[in-house]
C-alpha cells in the first residue's frame, strides 16, 4: 500500500511549480507600447511636471522702484507680458511669441521707499535707471528659479510615474531642452516696440493714467529698457504715499479728438461719451452720423445731451438721420457744429470739414441706392477741401458718414473720418490720406438685439500735435455690448511715429479744381499704404452690414 506524501514534499512540489512559471517566457498576449507612444507619454509627463514645478516654486518677489512686485512665468499659447495693476486693471504687451508668458503683479507701494522719494525729489531723476536695474535683477532671478523648478518638477514626476532613475533623469533633461527652446523662441521674437501699443483691460477711468500720454511715449521710448522703465514709472504714478490717484494732466502740446459714430438711439452712449471727455480731457467730439434710427421728429429729444458733453460736438448726417434731425441740431448754437456740403469750422484749434450722407434709409423697406450718390457727395467735399487750401485755410480733418464718400478725399486732407459699417478699419490711401473708420458708439442700438452676439461699443481718442496738427497716436476703446461689462484700450501709432519712422507727410500741393485738374500723386514722404486696398475695405450698407 502506497504511502501518502508528506507535507514537506507537497510544499517542495508547489514551490518548484511556482518557480518554473516565473522562468517561463512572457505570454504572447502581453503588448509592448510603441516607441512613439512611449515618447508622447514622456513628453506629457515632462510638461505636466514642469507646470507643477512652476506652480510650486511660484514667482519672484522683487522691489521695482518704490513698488513691491511679483514676477512669474506661466505656460501660454501665445506668450506676451501681462502687468497686473490691482485693482485698476491690467496691461498686456505682445512682447514675444513663445509658450511662456511673463506675469508682473504690482502688489503695493512700499511706504519707506515712497516717503524717501517724496522727501528727496531729486531722486526722481534716477528713477528710470533704478527701475531698469530692479527689473533686470528680478528677471535674472526668475529665470534661474524657473529653470530649477521646471527640471525638478519634471524629474520628480518622472520618478513617480516610471519608478526608474534613468527615466526620471531623461524627463528632467527633456524639460531643460524644452525650456531652452522656449527661451530661444522668446529671444528670437522679442519685440521691444510692444510697449508702445499696450492693451489695457479694467476700470475705464484708469485707462488714461495707466496707458500714458501719447506724446510722452513717442518722444521718450527709443530703446526697450527706457521704454519699460517709463511704462513702470507711469504705473508708479498711480500710487502715492497717501494711496490716492494723482490728477491726470494732458500734454499741453496735444489736441485730443474723440471719434464716435453710429449711436443709433442708444441713450447709454451719451454717458459713455461724457465719461471719455472727462477722463481723456477731450478737446472736440466728432460724430460721423447715424445718431438716430428712423430720423423722425419724435426722436429729436434724444439729441439734447449733445450740447452738454463737456466739449464741442461736431456732427455730420448719416443715412439714418433725416433733414428734420439735422435742423434740430442746427438750432443748438454754440457747442454743436453741423457740417454739410463741405462746410468747415475751426474747433479746438483744428479745421474740420464734412458732408452729410446723401441717402436716407431709415428702415429696410427703403431700397439702398448704389454708390454713385456717395461718390458725388465725396467729390463735393473734396472740391471744398481744395478750395479752402487755395484760400490759405487748409482743413486738418474731413468727416463723412459713408467710407465710399470719404475715399473721394484722398490726397486733399491728412485725415478723414467715417463710420456706417459698424467695424473699425484704418488705412493710408494711395495719395497719402489716412482713412479711419469707427465702429458703433451705441453698440448698434436696439437693432443689435437681432444679432447672435452683442455688438460692442467702440470709440477712439485721437492725439494730434497742436502745432503741426499731425496725428501722433490713437487709443481704440472697446466696451462690452448689451449685458457685458468689459473694457479694453489699445494704443495705436501711425507708421511715421514709430521709433525710426518717417517724418510727417508734407501738405500736398494745391490742385486746381475743375475737369482740367492735374492727376493727384503721392506727395513726397507720404506714408506707404500698409492696409488692404480699397476693394478689401468693409463693404457698404446693403451688402454685408444691413444693421447700419
Amino acid at each position: 500500500m502506497a504511502r501518502a506524501p508528506s507535507p514537506r514534499a507537497s510544499y517542495d512540489r508547489v514551490l518548484r511549480h511556482y518557480r518554473s512559471r516565473r522562468t517561463d517566457p512572457v505570454p504572447a498576449l502581453v503588448h509592448t507600447p510603441h516607441p512613439y507612444v512611449r515618447a508622447l507619454g514622456l513628453v506629457g509627463v515632462v510638461l505636466l511636471g514642469a507646470w507643477l514645478g512652476l506652480l510650486v516654486v511660484g514667482g519672484v518677489r522683487t522691489p521695482v522702484g518704490p513698488m513691491d512686485t511679483s514676477m512669474t512665468l506661466r505656460p501660454s499659447v501665445s506668450g506676451g507680458t501681462k502687468i497686473n495693476v490691482s485693482p485698476l486693471g491690467a496691461l498686456e504687451l505682445d512682447s514675444h511669441t513663445a509658450p511662456l508668458r511673463l506675469d508682473v503683479d504690482v502688489d503695493q507701494l512700499d511706504p519707506v521707499r515712497a516717503q524717501a522719494l517724496v522727501a528727496h525729489p531729486e531722486r526722481f531723476g534716477g528713477l528710470q535707471e533704478e527701475i531698469t536695474r530692479d527689473v533686470t535683477s528680478g528677471t535674472r532671478e526668475l529665470a534661474v528659479r524657473s529653470i530649477v523648478a521646471v527640471v525638478s518638477g519634471a524629474t520628480a514626476l518622472g520618478l513617480v510615474v516610471y519608478r526608474r532613475p534613468r527615466r526620471a533623469l531623461a524627463a528632467g533633461g527633456l524639460a531643460l531642452v524644452l525650456l531652452g527652446a522656449a527661451g530661444g523662441a522668446a529671444y528670437a521674437t522679442w519685440n521691444p516696440k510692444s510697449v508702445l501699443e499696450p492693451r489695457f483691460s479694467g476700470l475705464l477711468t484708469s485707462a488714461p493714467s495707466v496707458v500714458g500720454d501719447a506724446r510722452s511715449i513717442v518722444s521718450e521710448f527709443d530703446v526697450y529698457q527706457k521704454e519699460l522703465a517709463t511704462l513702470v514709472t507711469n504705473v508708479t504714478k498711480l500710487y502715492d504715499a497717501a494711496s490716492t490717484l494723482p490728477t491726470y494732466k494732458p500734454d499741453p502740446g496735444t489736441v485730443r479728438v474723440l471719434q464716435v459714430s453710429d449711436i443709433h438711439l442708444n441713450p447709454a452712449a451719451w454717458e459713455i461719451i461724457r465719461s471719455l471727455v472727462k477722463q481723456y480731457k477731450i478737446d472736440v467730439v466728432v460724430d460721423s452720423g447715424d445718431t438716430m434710427d428712423h430720423g423722425t421728429a419724435a426722436e429729436n429729444g434724444f439729441l439734447d445731451p449733445a450740447a452738454d458733453l463737456g466739449a464741442p460736438y461736431v456732427w455730420v448726417r448719416g443715412n439714418h438721420d433725416s433733414a428734420v434731425t439735422q435742423q434740430y441740431l442746427e438750432k443748438m448754437k454754440g457747442r454743436v457744429h453741423v457740417l454739410d456740403g463741405g462746410r468747415a469750422v475751426t474747433v479746438g484749434g483744428l479745421r474740420i470739414a464734412g458732408v452729410g450722407d446723401p441717402q436716407f434709409t431709415p428702415d429696410r423697406s427703403v431700397v439702398v441706392a448704389d454708390d454713385d450718390d456717395e461718390r458725388a457727395a465725396g467729390a463735393e467735399l473734396a472740391a471744398s477741401l481744395r478750395a479752402q487750401r487755395q484760400a490759405g485755410t487748409p482743413v486738418d480733418i474731413a468727416v463723412a458718414h459713408n467710407p465710399v464718400a470719404a475715399r473721394e478725399t484722398d490726397g486733399e486732407v491728412p485725415l478723414v473720418l467715417a463710420g456706417h459699417v459698424h467695424r473699425r478699419h484704418t488705412e493710408v490711401m494711395p495719395n497719402g490720406t489716412r482713412l479711419k473708420i469707427e465702429g458703433s458708439a451705441g453698440g448698434g442700438g436696439l437693432r443689435a438685439v437681432q444679432n447672435e452676439k452683442p455688438e460692442k461699443v467702440r470709440a477712439s481718442v485721437l492725439y494730434l500735435d497742436r502745432d503741426s496738427h499731425h496725428l501722433q497716436a490713437w487709443d481704440e476703446i472697446t466696451l462690452g455690448g448689451l449685458g457685458l461689462t468689459t473694457a479694453e484700450v489699445s494704443r495705436r501709432l501711425p507708421e511715421d511715429n514709430q521709433p525710426g519712422g518717417a517724418n510727417p507727410p508734407p501738405t500736398p500741393p494745391a490742385i486746381p479744381a475743375g475737369p482740367s485738374a492735374a492727376p493727384r500723386t503721392v506727395p513726397p514722404g507720404a506714408p506707404v499704404p500698409t492696409s488692404p486696398p480699397a476693394s478689401s475695405a468693409p463693404a457698404p450698407e446693403g451688402s454685408s452690414s444691413p444693421a447700419s
